[in-house]
């Protein structure tokens, strides 16, 4: 398969999804099966997943170590990963690392324990990200996490 067809058919791949898997730290996923869906996922000739897309929701993740490597290890290309999910973990900050993923459109981060509204600041490098959610995070707690509505004023 060529780069451009990868490009053309992988963002409708089903995710690569380690969901309600008990992980505690990324390597784990390399001695996980992931969770089968209604299509099975397509793997390159090295045995690669084909997907844009990451599941690691609802697992006990504290934070993000040998996620680029473990990662470039199970996707065919690492550098197209376009919605990673780390919903319900326990991560109380951004890791960097994500901001190294510039195709990422959707990140999930709710249900986590981060508490400093700045730790989203990192995240403006990325340009393609689109949806990001954040609320179940003791950053809700902080001023300036919602900002005042403007809708209906003056």
């Amino acid at each position: 398969m060529s780069r451009q067809d990868y490009m053309n058919t992988s963002v409708q791949e089903p995710p690569l999804d380690y969901s309600f898997r008990s992980i505690h730290v990324i390597q784990d996923l390399l001695s996980e099966e992931p969770r089968t869906g209604l299509r099975p996922l397509r793997h390159s000739k090295s045995g690669k997943s084909l997907t844009q897309s990451l599941w690691l929701n609802n697992n006990v993740l504290n934070d993000l170590r040998d996620f680029s490597h473990v990662v470039s290890l199970l996707l065919e290309h690492p550098e197209n990963l376009a919605w990673i999910d780390l919903s319900f973990n326990d991560l109380t900050s951004i890791d960097p690392v994500l901001t190294t993923f510039f195709n990422l459109s959707v990140l999930y981060l709710h249900g986590n324990s981060i508490q400093r509204l700045g730790e989203v600041n990192k995240l403006a490098v990325l340009p393609r990200l689109r949806s990001l959610t954040l609320h179940g995070n003791p950053i809700e707690e902080e001023k300036g996490y919602r900002a005042p509505s403007s809708v209906g004023t003056p």
